[in-house]
């Protein structure tokens, strides 16, 4: 202890001389004590860090660059998991949607009022993706990537001065300068913040901008609040309406980027009554214990400007709240059971221990972040039933450390370690509180972008944890090489997981070794192969999603279609009369299940699935779609015609609703009307070939050559190597008398597509034709 005392002293000396305050502030207060402690805890680093410390500047170079670095191979990935919900299908970020509907949609675009709504309110996050997609031309994923990784490392940067707070203590002389900025330890928890593994989902999924905007709204908001105390009025008591009142409103941008953006209010109280207050737990259990009256002998109750403060924060974060609810709409989300399978046990027990466990779980992610995983439901936890379940002790484990670290922070005679202990585990709690179930229930099991903002109290724990373990040891060197190892590792597996998260295919394929038995990434990696044209092996994930799910009634979806498609029909409507029993307002499964009724000719139970689809979803152009065609198979043409033309009113692009309604006006002799309806649909849709084509033989049936011709040519040149257009374009010609022209494009035709018999059939009648003709000029 006494080389120690001395080391410090002489650095401490240095940090008093600098200090200026009226003398109240010095004395009961223990100001000058916990400048002496900061000083130490800063030395115990001394010789884990070089003295030769960085420079406030250089310092946030050097955070800022290694962020970068760490998560620099994201920036080409492409859109990945919910990027697509969010982002490519989320007709908010378009400019045809009015900026105000931002405000009454939720995060994927439906409104907050609909009960289908996930409820989740960050049309600020959405409007800086809607800036993106005008500023990028369209859905080019780098532009996201990219501002997703300086958000990041700006984030880091900004650590630096929070942790500079935390460590260091918030004092400052007379010229408003703070005193002791704990550089070290500041530095060694920007950098853990700044290499953490666990942040990679945040960074490297797109989605993930909603927990860094929150995360760098609620630092502003945390050193705003520090603002308020930079000047002392004649009492002696610091405060700013200003800062608090700017720090309330930067809390509510926060959750306007993410819901628990509203926590860093709490964490400012907390800061308030600790730091400022000087408020200590123990003397206060003490004095009760004792049957003193411990609320009389507590200053803070009689400081005006903190009870103000208090007054403001509590009346700030309950307007923001109700305006919340009120925005809301319809109450809170509805999940089901396999988002979250504790929320839903019987007994409250078993609540409370899977509850427990999936915190262990978040501390287990931040302590070896090694296992990560884009998804952790459908099975990836299996729940604990009992107390005689082995991971029981892994709960276990998490409250004798927890409640260690309380003990610490609450009765430790050092008022500095008493502080920054409380604020790590006020970091570390605080912004996680809305994740933890307890309030209301979430829709996950575990999720590692809620731990973004809790790893700043990890860090903070970490980097006290190393001080005291260099104190107590005369081995420093071997300290050193801990952290930078930690710090490396650390490094390597962001490099390493950012690779994972730039496409589907890796990312989904990673989460194998770590969630084997969860049926969702078995699903995904089955819908991705799927995608590629690989159905056998995608049939074999579906299947084994199934399995680990029997009511994963998306996996039955789509392997029904996949073996309809291969023609396994009774198999088919097997796995899609289970989803639809599972659960009877998916419509999907219902309009799937009509077209296997359909193609197993069984109309009358095909046409009731459809309109049960319609039933769960009026908005259904598809649906209208497969309809229409039922009864066209059916000879029903007006009730086929009037279902395409719903389709069409739903979605005006529906191009082969459009194909088949001039087909079928075409095939009953109404050329008049067929062909109103294709110049209809080639206003809407002026580029599509195949309408080019339809509308091309309707002319032409009409005598209408040189039009029908243009538009032959038209769709030809969209679509040179189909066979069709240029056969039915040497039918014009031939009809036409262009016979020349004719044998040409019948030749093209032949050759595209050598076995087409009407085809072959009329470059006969042609060449007998032409044969006949020079015979007669012979």
């Amino acid at each position: 202890e006494p080389p120690e005392f001395k080391h410090a002293g002489g650095r401490c000396d240095r940090c008093l001389g600098s200090l200026q305050i009226s003398q109240h502030n010095a004395g009961a207060g223990g100001w000058q004590p916990a400048v002496f402690k900061m000083a130490e805890l800063d030395a115990d680093l001394d010789h884990v860090i070089p003295s030769s410390i960085l420079p406030p500047f250089w310092a946030k170079l050097v955070v800022g660059f290694v962020s970068l670095v760490c998560f620099a191979r994201s920036y080409d990935g492409d859109f990945v998991f919910d990027d697509s919900e969010a982002i490519v299908n989320n007709k908010d970020l378009q400019s045809d949607t009015p900026l105000g509907d931002l405000w009454h949609h939720d995060f994927w675009g439906s409104r907050l009022s609909s009960n289908t709504s996930h409820k989740s309110y960050r049309p600020l996050t959405v409007l800086t993706f809607r800036i993106n997609y005008y500023l990028s031309g369209g859905f080019y994923p780098v532009g996201f990537h990219v501002v997703n990784i300086f958000l990041h490392g700006g984030i880091s940067i900004l650590m630096l001065d929070v942790f500079s707070v935390l460590f260091g203590g918030l004092q400052f002389t007379s010229k408003g300068r703070r005193v002791h900025l704990a550089p070290r330890a500041s530095l060694l928890a920007a950098l853990m913040f700044a290499v953490h593994p666990v942040h990679t989902e945040c960074v490297a999924g797109v989605v993930g901008r909603a927990d860094l905007l929150c995360a760098l709204f609620f630092l502003l908001s945390f050193l705003g609040y520090c603002q308020a105390f930079k000047e002392s009025n004649k009492e002696g008591t610091h405060s700013s309406t200003f800062w608090v009142l700017l720090s309330i409103f930067l809390g509510a941008v926060a959750m306007l980027c993410k819901e628990q953006g509203i926590t860093v209010l709490g964490l400012n109280a907390v800061f308030d009554i600790l730091v400022i207050a000087k408020f200590n737990i123990l003397e206060t259990v003490q004095k009760v214990l004792r049957k003193e009256k411990p609320l009389e002998n507590i200053g803070v109750l009689r400081n005006g400007s903190f009870l103000f403060r208090m007054t403001l924060l509590t009346f700030g974060g309950t307007s923001i709240l109700y305006i919340r609810w009120k925005i809301m709409g319809t109450g809170p989300p509805a999940f089901t059971e396999v988002d979250n399978p504790a929320s839903f046990a019987d007994s409250m027990l078993v609540r409370a221990i899977n509850y427990n466990y999936y915190y262990s779980l978040n501390a287990w992610l931040l302590l070896c972040p090694w296992w990560l995983c884009f998804d952790w439901s459908m099975g990836c936890i299996p729940l604990i039933k009992s107390v005689g379940d082995w991971r029981v002790i892994a709960l276990a484990a998490l409250w004798l450390c927890l409640i260690g670290l309380i003990f610490q922070a609450l009765c430790s005679e050092d008022g500095c370690k008493r502080r920054i202990l409380t604020l790590g585990l006020g970091f570390l709690v605080i912004p996680f509180l809305p994740a933890s179930n307890l309030f209301f229930r979430v829709g996950f099991v575990v999720a590692e972008r809620v731990l973004y903002l809790p790893s700043a109290g990890y860090c903070i724990l970490l980097t006290f944890g190393f001080g005291a373990l260099s104190r107590h040891t005369k081995k420093k060197k071997p300290v050193a090489a801990v952290i930078l190892g930690i710090l490396l590792i650390n490094a390597l597996r962001c490099v390493i997981r950012s690779g994972e998260w730039r496409s589907e295919d890796r990312l989904f394929r990673s989460a194998l070794s770590v969630c084997p038995l969860n049926a969702k990434v078995h699903y995904n990696i089955g819908k991705n192969l799927a995608d590629q044209g690989n159905q056998t092996a995608a049939i074999r994930y579906y299947r084994e999603a199934v399995r680990l799910n029997p009511k994963y009634v998306h996996a039955m979806n789509n392997l029904g279609n996949i073996l309809k498609e291969r023609n396994e029909l009774q198999e088919a409507e097997e796995l899609l009369s289970l989803a639809v029993q599972i659960q009877p307002d998916f419509a999907a499964a219902w309009m799937n299940l009509g077209i296997v009724q359909n193609s197993l000719k069984r109309f009358e139970a095909a046409e009731q699935s459809y309109r049960t689809a319609i039933k769960h979803r009026r908005k259904y152009p598809d649906c209208y779609y497969n309809l229409g065609r039922l009864y066209a198979d059916l000879n029903r043409p007006v009730d086929a015609l009037n279902a395409w033309r719903n389709a069409t009113v739903l979605k005006p692009e529906h191009s082969l609703a459009w194909n088949n309604m001039i087909i079928l006006l075409d095939n009953t002799g109404n050329l008049a009307q067929a062909e109103a309806v294709g110049r209809e649909a080639l206003e809407l849709i002026p580029n599509d070939h195949s309408l080019m084509f339809s509308l091309a033989n309707v002319l032409g049936k009409s005598q209408k050559y040189k039009e029908s011709e243009a538009l032959f040519l038209k769709a030809i040149k969209a679509n040179p190597n189909v066979a069709s257009y240029h056969g039915n374009l040497a039918v014009l010609y031939h009809r036409w008398g262009h016979l020349d022209s004719a044998k040409k494009h019948y030749e093209i035709s032949l050759q595209l597509d050598p076995v087409a018999a009407g085809t072959k059939e009329n470059y006969s009648l042609l060449r007998r034709k032409l044969e006949q003709m020079q015979k007669k000029n012979v």
